[in-house]
Parts: C-alpha cells; sequence; structure tokens
C-alpha cells in the first residue's frame, strides 16, 4: 500500500475491503471519510454491483459515488491463485480487514483469519454477514431485509391492522456497518495499547499487539437496536407490536395529519411538554388533568389524547402548527423530503452537503460527512473511483514491476 499522507483522525490507518454492496463498503466508507486509506478489491469482470443500481450517470450509479469515496479501486480475479497471494500481501499490510463474504469464502481463497493470525497476530478483521460466523445458519445467505425481519425491527414497522413495513433504506446493512466501524476502531484500540505494531515485513519478528476478529451479524446489529424487547417479554409477557406512527408506552409521541394533509411529527411526551402542549391547543381541561399529568396516566388514556391532538391539527396549516408548538417549546417537526433538506436553514448551516463535480465537470452534490470533528474532522479527497483505477499504482506499493503487472493483465487475473 501506497504511504500517501492524508488528514483525519485515521491517517495512517490503512484499510482492505473486500466485499460488495452495502454492509462492508459502507463500514469502511466510513474509515475512509476521516483519513484511513481503504484499497477496495473488486472483480475485473463489472466490479461491486451497487455501481449499476438506482440512479445512474454514464452507467455508473450515484450512489457508488458516495459509498467509495477516498477510496482506490483495485481488480483482482480471486479464482486466480495469483490474485489470492496478491490479497494476502495486502492483508498482511492492513491494519483493518473488512469482509462480507459468506463464512467460509476467505478461507477458501486462503485470506481467511485464522490464515492471517499466523502470520500477523495484529490482524484485525472485521466479518459482517447474515448469521454470523457460527451457528447453525452460518452458511446461508442473509441480506439486510432478513436481519432486519430476524431482528426485530420488521415485526414493530407499519401499522397494527396491516402486513409489517420497510423502512426506506437498507437500515438492516447500515447497522451492520455502523456496528462494524465501531468493532473495528475498539480492535484497533486494544491492539494498540497490548502492544507496537507489526513491522510487516514477512518472516520479521512482529512487534504487534493483538489483534481480534470482529463478528458482525446483520440480525444481531438489528437486535441490538430494540430497546427492552427483551426484558418487556420476560418478565411481563408482552410482545412489542406495531403502532404505527406512535411510540408504544410512551405519550404522546405520533404523526398527524395538517389542514392540508400534511403531516407532522409531535413529541410531547415529557410530563411538562405535555402540559405546554395541551394549553397550546387550547385543551386547559387536559392540561389541568392529574390523571394524565404523568406518563403511565397518559399511557391508559392516549388514544383519547391522540384524537385531541389531531382535532387540533386538522384545523391548522402545517406552517401555523410548527409556529404555534415552538413558540410553546413543544418537540415538533414536518417530516422531510430530499427537497425539504437541500432548502433548510438548519441543514445550509451546518454545511451537510458537499458540492463536487464529475471528471466531465458536471456539478454534483453530495451529503456531507458525519459527525463533525473540530480538530481532525473527515473530507471528501475524490468520489467514488473507476473500476481497477488504482491497481497499478497499488502493485506498485507491493513491489511488482510494470512487466508484472502487464502480464497479471494479460492473463485477467486483474
Amino acid at each position: 500500500m501506497t504511504e500517501k499522507k492524508s488528514s483525519g483522525p485515521l491517517a495512517g490507518i490503512k484499510v482492505l475491503e473486500l466485499g460488495t454492496l452495502i454492509a462492508g463498503p459502507f463500514c469502511s466508507r466510513m474509515l475512509a471519510e476521516f483519513g484511513a486509506e481503504v484499497i477496495k478489491v473488486e472483480a475485473p469482470d463489472g466490479g461491486d454491483p451497487i455501481r449499476q443500481w438506482r440512479v445512474l450517470k454514464d452507467g455508473t450509479s450515484l450512489w457508488w459515488y458516495v459509498q467509495s469515496r477516498n477510496k482506490k479501486s483495485i481488480t483482482l480475479n480471486m479464482k486466480d491463485a495469483r490474485a489470492q497471494e496478491i490479497a494476502r500481501k495486502l492483508a498482511l499490510e492492513a491494519d483493518i480487514i473488512i469482509e462480507n463474504y459468506r463464512p467460509g469464502v476467505l478461507e477458501k481463497w486462503g485470506v481467511g483469519y485464522e490464515d492471517l493470525k499466523k502470520i500477523n497476530p495484529a490482524t484485525i478483521m472485521v466479518r459482517l454477514s447474515g448469521y454470523g460466523q457460527s451457528g447453525p445458519m452460518k452458511d446461508q445467505p442473509g441480506f439486510g431485509a432478513i436481519g432486519e425481519s430476524m431482528g426485530g425491527m420488521r415485526y414493530v414497522s407499519g401499522h397494527p391492522d396491516r402486513p409489517p413495513v420497510r423502512i426506506g433504506v437498507s437500515i438492516g446493512d447500515s447497522l451492520a456497518a455502523l456496528h462494524g466501524v465501531i468493532g473495528a476502531l475498539m480492535a484497533l484500540r486494544h491492539r494498540d495499547v497490548t502492544g507496537g505494531r507489526w513491522n510487516g515485513k514477512s518472516g520479521g519478528e512482529c512487534v504487534a499487539g493483538q489483534g481480534q476478529m470482529v463478528d458482525v451479524a446483520l440480525y444481531e446489529a438489528v437486535f441490538n437496536m430494540m430497546e427492552s424487547l427483551v426484558p418487556e417479554y420476560d418478565f411481563a409477557g408482552v410482545v412489542r407490536s406495531r403502532t404505527g406512527g406512535a411510540l408504544p408506552g410512551i405519550v404522546p409521541s405520533n404523526t398527524y395529519t395538517t389542514r392540508e394533509g400534511e403531516n407532522i411529527v409531535i413529541a410531547g411526551n415529557g410530563d411538562a411538554i405535555f402540559r405546554r402542549l395541551m394549553l397550546a391547543i387550547g385543551r386547559e381541561d387536559m392540561a389541568n388533568d392529574p390523571q394524565i399529568a404523568r406518563n403511565e396516566g397518559r399511557v391508559a388514556r392516549a388514544q383519547e389524547i391522540d384524537d385531541a391532538i389531531q382535532a387540533w391539527c386538522r384545523t391548522q396549516s402545517i406552517d401555523e402548527a410548527l409556529t404555534i408548538l415552538k413558540a410553546a417549546d413543544v418537540p415538533v417537526g414536518k417530516i422531510y423530503s430530499v427537497r425539504d433538506m437541500m432548502a433548510d436553514p438548519q441543514f445550509l448551516a451546518r454545511n451537510m452537503f458537499e458540492q463536487h463535480a464529475f471528471k466531465d465537470g458536471t456539478p454534483i452534490k453530495l451529503p456531507a460527512i458525519t459527525p463533525k470533528f473540530s480538530e481532525t474532522p473527515g473530507e471528501t479527497k475524490w468520489l467514488g473511483p473507476e473500476l481497477g483505477e488504482h491497481t497499478a499504482e497499488v502493485l506498485h506499493g507491493l513491489g511488482y514491476a510494470d512487466e508484472q503487472i502487464a502480464a497479471l493483465r494479460r492473463d485477467k487475473v486483474i
């Protein structure tokens, strides 16, 4: 890998990405955004399928340009032993390896965790899969939708009189990716406090700390978000189900419809907030009712309270409702479309959109990088690369000569 200096809190960290689509690539995307050098391995015949997903420009997905910003793309035909050897060299130089193949695929290629750990005990490998690296389901294909279902999210999403719905983004994959980032950084911390770094030379002395495998299952990442689901069932036999726009057991917190049919979210579930909300909508009787002054009393009369709020909202435009409730210091908000976001003063004040350009000069906005750091912020150095754009550069960094690279290209290894 190259030693090109970069900014960000992860400057100097080297990451090898062996994966496609969402979970693994999103995990390494965040590391790349904050300064890590990320080498993404793609198949020569088309690369990561996400290159062709959703809205395209000149045959390449706009999603790709976000998902793979700051990454270097190399192509390797992993069915070839020479490609596997290149991947092994890259893996042994990397601080973190991120992969989201089915369990066993990396082992077949000779770059599994145990294979690498024998040579470099400091190896950190983040493994994202549908069901994890163990258990009776580990070899089954597991996409984000399955993880969301098995992890409990789909069961509680939607209205009680209709089938469960999905959230409109790949939330299961994204949650797994975030768990992968957290796991990678914790493993990196552990490695660095238990020793130094491996010197990276074949046959050389290992002076590194202790590496480890971070095993992220999609369904478990979703399951980890499910709040008090387990103790409620174990202790009280409660099976939480779908409640539409309401937050179960916390009243009032729901979606309401205004005069023109627009939707607004109102969260008046704090005791003091509830009183202010009731006064703001002209329901002094409810504001002064001791039976619903606290949440446990409001839960018993949730429908009555929601009906009162909905009746008031029907008399207001969305702007009128927002103005009145904000003046009363009640948490309230409209449900934003992307059009709303890109014109919103808060988004703009926080610089949540970055202006970039494609290689042909066409302008394009990307979402800005989060979270925001005061001293070492992330940055977009370049948009998602062309397929194999950095293959020669990376191989040169491994010591391959031009004629060797030409031979590999001729044999379709790269």
